[in-house]
C-alpha cells in the first residue's frame, strides 16, 4: 500500500460536506484508506451511508470509524454525534461522496490497472461479465462489480471502493478493472443527475461501452431523451481510449466521443462499415475489421440480444489489445450469469431471464420463440413489477402484447401467458399494488390477450409445469418477483 494523507477538512471540501461535532477524525485516528459500510467498518475506515440515525452513530463510534458521511441524518443522529464527539459529515449529494471514494481508491491503490466502464439499459451485466471472463481466462488479474443480482452496479454506496481495496490488499495489483455503471440512478423519485458521468469520471476508464438506450427507471426519468442524457454521461466522462457503441441503436450510434477518444461500433448488420465488430447473418460469422473471428457455433448463445452483448465484449477486448486467441477462447468458454437467459431444465426446457423492462421483455420472449421446435408450445410466466408504478407496468404489459402479436403473425400459433403477483416471495418494497395489477391486466384485456393470473409464484409455476409438455419452452421473466423461481422449481421438480 502507499503512504497517503487525507485530512477531514480536505475530505469535507472535496465532497461539499459540512462537519458536525468533532473537527477531526474520531479519537484523532488516521484514515485507514478504506471506504466502508457501517456494519463492516473497522478502526480508521470512512463510512458512507445515505441515511443514518442515532443508533447508527453509536455503531460507528463502537467500530472506531474515522467518520461517517450521510445525506439524511434522521431522528436525533446529529445530537448523538455531538454527544459522542463523533465527526459526522452531512452532504447535499451522496453520489458526490461515492464518486470521490471511487476515484480515491483508483488514485491511491489501483493506479496501474486498465479499466472498462459499461452502461446502458439492457445487456450491461452480461457484457461486463463476459469481458471479465475473457480477461480472467487469459490469466490476467481482473475485478468486476457485476454480480448475478445486480446489487453492486449502482455505485451509490462504497461497495466498489471496498471491493477494490480488499482485492488489492489480499491479492496484489490489478491488471484490469471492469466496472458496470447504472445508466440512471436515484433515490425514491429523485434522479441523481449525471450519475453515469460522475462515476465514469471517477473510474477514468480506457474503454467505455454503451449497450443501448430504452425506457426504464420510470419516475426517475420519463422520456427517452432523459434516458439518453443520463446514459451518454459515460461518453462525456470518457477522456481517453475507445468508446464502444451499439450501431444498431439510433440514439447510441449518434453519441459523439470527446476529442482524442476513438470510436468502435458493434452491430448485428454486416453492411456496417469495416472496422466494426459485426455479425454476418448470412454467413453466421462474427467479423472484426472484415476478418472472421468466430462462427455462430462458437458462441455460447445464439439469440440476437446475446450475440449483441458478445460483440460489445469482443469490441472492448480488441480496444484493450487483448490477443485474439485469448478473446476467442474466452467467448467459447463463457457461461452466463444467473437469470440471464439461464437454462434451468430440459423436458420441458425452462429459461430464466431478468427481463424487467419493455425492451428486455420483447427480446427475451422472441428469443424463446425462435428456439421452439415444431412440436413445442411457448409458455411465458411473467412476474408483474411490484411497487414500480403504473407507467412502467403499462409499458411492460404493452411490450408483451407487441411481442405476442408478432409471434402470432409469424407462426400463427398461440402463446400461453401466465402472470404472477408473487405475493409469496416478495417483501414490502416489491409488493404488487392493486392498481398495478389492474392496469397490467387491463392492457392485456383491451388487446384480447388471453392470460391466467396467480397471486403466488409457486402456484403459477406448479400449474404451468402440470400443463406443459416435454417439447415446450417455459420462459420465466421479471425482476424481484421472479428472483426466487429457480429455488421454487427445484422443490417442485
Amino acid at each position: 500500500m502507499v503512504d497517503f494523507k487525507l485530512s477531514i477538512d480536505e475530505l469535507a471540501n472535496n465532497i461539499g460536506g459540512k462537519i458536525i461535532a468533532s473537527n477531526d477524525y474520531y479519537n484523532n485516528c488516521d484514515f485507514s484508506g478504506k471506504f466502508n459500510f457501517l456494519a463492516s467498518a473497522k478502526k480508521g475506515d470512512i463510512v458512507i451511508r445515505h441515511k443514518i440515525n442515532s443508533k447508527g452513530i453509536e455503531i460507528a463510534t463502537s467500530n472506531n470509524a474515522a467518520t461517517l458521511i450521510t445525506k439524511n441524518p434522521t431522528e436525533d443522529a446529529i445530537e448523538m454525534a455531538k454527544k459522542l464527539n463523533f465527526p459526522l459529515i452531512i452532504v447535499d449529494k451522496i453520489e458526490i461522496a461515492n464518486s470521490f471514494a471511487l476515484k480515491w481508491v483508483f488514485d491511491n491503490f489501483d493506479f496501474s490497472s486498465k479499466r472498462v466502464a459499461i452502461t446502458g439499459t439492457n445487456g450491461k451485466s452480461t457484457t461486463s461479465h463476459m469481458i471479465y471472463h475473457i480477461l480472467n481466462s487469459a490469466n490476467y488479474h481482473v475485478l468486476t462489480n457485476t454480480d448475478s443480482r445486480s446489487e453492486f452496479n449502482t455505485l451509490i454506496d462504497p461497495m466498489v471502493p471496498k471491493m477494490i481495496y480488499e482485492e488489492i490488499e489480499n491479492n496484489g495489483p490489478l491488471d484490469y478493472c471492469v466496472i458496470e455503471v447504472s445508466e440512471v440512478q436515484g433515490w425514491l423519485d429523485s434522479v441523481m443527475k449525471d450519475h453515469a458521468y460522475l462515476m465514469t469520471n471517477a473510474i477514468n476508464p480506457d474503454v467505455g461501452i454503451i449497450t443501448n438506450v430504452t425506457m426504464d427507471h420510470i419516475g426517475l426519468v420519463n422520456t427517452i431523451e432523459d434516458v439518453l442524457r443520463e446514459t451518454s454521461g459515460l461518453a462525456r466522462g470518457l477522456k481517453k481510449g475507445t468508446l464502444v457503441l451499439n450501431k444498431d441503436d439510433i440514439n447510441v450510434s449518434q453519441i459523439e466521443p470527446n476529442e482524442g477518444v476513438k470510436n468502435l461500433f458493434f452491430s448485428m448488420d454486416s453492411k456496417n462499415a469495416s472496422g466494426n465488430v459485426v455479425f454476418d447473418e448470412d454467413k453466421k460469422l462474427v467479423l472484426g475489421d472484415g476478418e472472421e473471428i468466430l462462427t455462430l457455433d462458437d458462441l455460447p448463445f445464439k439469440t440476437n440480444h446475446f450475440i449483441q452483448n458478445t460483440l460489445a465484449a469482443i469490441g472492448a477486448c480488441l480496444a484493450l489489445e487483448i490477443p485474439l486467441d485469448d478473446i476467442v477462447n474466452g467467448v467459447k468458454t463463457y457461461k452466463s450469469l444467473k437469470r440471464r437467459f439461464a437454462k434451468l431444465n430440459d423436458n420441458p426446457t425452462i429459461y430464466d431471464d431478468f427481463a424487467h423492462n419493455p425492451d428486455g421483455i420483447k427480446s427475451t420472449v422472441y428469443a424463446g420463440f425462435k428456439l421452439l421446435s415444431d412440436k413445442g408450445n411457448l409458455w411465458i410466466i411473467n412476474a408483474i413489477r411490484g411497487s414500480r408504478g403504473e407507467t412502467l407496468n403499462k409499458l411492460n404489459a404493452e411490450s408483451l402484447v407487441e411481442v405476442i402479436n408478432k409471434i402470432s403473425k409469424e407462426d400463427n400459433s398461440s402463446v400461453n401467458l401466465i402472470l404472477s403477483s408473487s405475493e409469496d416471495v416478495v417483501d414490502n418494497l416489491n409488493t404488487v399494488t392493486e392498481s398495478e395489477r389492474e392496469l397490467f391486466c387491463k392492457v392485456l384485456d383491451n388487446n384480447n390477450i388471453i392470460y391466467t393470473h396467480f397471486n403466488c409464484l409457486n402456484d403459477a409455476l406448479k400449474t404451468t409445469l402440470a400443463k406443459s409438455d416435454k417439447d415446450d419452452i417455459l420462459l420465466l421473466i421479471g425482476a424481484q418477483g421472479m428472483d426466487p423461481a429457480e429455488d421454487l422449481l427445484n422443490d417442485i421438480l
